[in-house]
């Protein structure tokens, strides 16, 4: 009994505060209880609509050092990982063949040319046909044509730097005999340096040369800048993406070509766009709302989505600067609730 009578005391006076409510409701019907919420006020801001992808760096210039003939190194005249310029001499392939070609060449030229002499005087006297001069002058151009033969093959003994660049590491040493196939070093310009990434086919109307990237390797947390200075004309139809390369000035050498790189591609920048805290957006299937707060009470408005972030999302319309959204109680709000901001964002 005791324990009954503790029970109904406890109670007690919530069942008298039920009652007072529902009398409370029944004398003014339009009721509603006040919501305690969190809001932000909307501001123009600025927005950089930008997508992130993977790309490649790549050397501004780079070949491979090849011979174009085969034949034994004589001397080697680089050092690994030292800088060559435009046209210095990185390799000489033994020529004494050559040279005794053309050695060889030359004394039959000057026989030829003795006799092409010969010939013309008699020609000059009508006594040979036109036909015996004639063949004697191709006999002395053809020498000379070969000797032309000659020299150029023996000027690609010589193997010279293509550019200014960095050698890379030898393969070869010197005795050694090499084809056009033997790969003998590197060279690299990476005084400039190319970003080579990719883009989906989607956003391929707001990629533009001269569009502005930023972009981090591996190992480094600083964020570098690089332009695009090409866009490729066509779409990969495999991958559906659009390629396209930015340039970056390698100031002392601070980034390798074949590095992989994180890249934030700035597709448009809006200077005061109207943004929310992504929680605050409504989907339905009649479109997006947001409730916006105004004398005490939400109201429910109708807007346009944009462009999303990790956490704002672009207004297109509906909304104006100065407008206080509501961010939070969203799931228990209706439009003309009583509400109560308890904090700003």
């Amino acid at each position: 009994m005791l324990v009954a009578v503790a029970i109904v005391g406890l109670a007690l006076p919530k069942v008298r505060s039920i009652f007072a409510d529902k009398k409370t409701s029944n004398r003014n019907p339009s009721f509603v209880p006040e919501l305690n919420v969190r809001a932000y006020i909307v501001k123009p801001q600025k927005l950089q609509n930008k997508i992130t992808v993977t790309g490649t760096v790549l050397a501004n210039e780079e070949v491979e050092i090849r011979s174009e003939i085969s034949g034994k190194v004589e001397k080697i005249f680089f050092k690994e990982g030292s800088k060559v310029k435009k046209g210095d001499l990185l390799v000489k392939v033994d020529d004494s063949e050559l040279q005794a070609q053309l050695l060889k060449t030359q004394y039959q030229k000057k026989l030829a040319e003795e006799k092409e002499f010969r010939q013309r005087m008699l020609l000059e006297k009508e006594a040979i046909s036109r036909q015996e001069y004639d063949i004697a002058r191709t006999e002395l151009n053809t020498l000379e044509a070969e000797i032309q033969l000659i020299k150029a093959r023996i000027d690609k003994t010589e193997i010279r730097a293509p550019f200014d660049g960095v050698i890379g590491l030898r393969y070869v040493s010197e005795g050694s005999y090499i084809s056009p196939a033997t790969k003998i070093s590197t060279l690299q310009n990476i005084d400039t340096l190319k970003i080579e990434f990719a883009i989906p086919e989607k956003y391929m109307k707001l990629v533009n040369v001269g569009d502005k990237i930023n972009f981090k390797v591996q190992g480094s947390d600083k964020v570098y800048s690089a332009v695009i200075y090409a866009v490729d004309p066509k779409i990969d139809p495999t991958t559906r993406t659009l390629q396209a390369r930015a340039i970056f000035p390698n100031k002392n050498y601070e980034i390798l070509p074949g590095a992989f790189a994180e890249i934030e591609v700035i597709l448009e920048e809006i200077p005061d766009a109207i943004l929310i805290p992504a929680e605050a957006l409504i989907p339905s299937a009649e479109g997006s709302k947001v409730f916006v707060y105004s004398d005490g009470k939400a109201f429910e408005r109708k807007v346009e989505p944009g462009i999303r972030t990790e956490r704002f999302v672009e207004i297109k319309s509906g909304l104006r600067s100065k407008d206080t959204v509501l961010t939070t109680g969203l799931l228990q709000l209706k439009s003309g609730f009583k509400v109560r901001i308890t904090q700003f964002e």
